[in-house]
């Protein structure tokens, strides 16, 4: 049972991560459509954007590791 809790609580993670990176990708959209000259804040925005990349990646790959068949 402890398993299923485990891989769930992954799966809800995994999904507040990809909408703030859907988030995140809007609003640098926003941003650049707008002409914004705020660079800084576009590249803060963009870093943080591949982080979230970054930990959804690795949260998949614990719920489906690598196993040689």
């Amino acid at each position: 049972m402890r398993f299923l809790t485990d891989v769930r609580t992954l799966q809800l993670r995994i999904l507040e991560l990809e909408a703030e990176h859907r988030e995140l990708d809007h609003l640098i959209g926003q941003l650049q459509q707008e002409g914004s000259r705020d660079e800084l804040q576009i590249r803060r925005l963009k870093k943080r954007k591949l982080q979230l990349k970054d930990q959804i990646a690795q949260l998949q790959l614990q719920l489906s590791p690598d196993v040689p068949a």
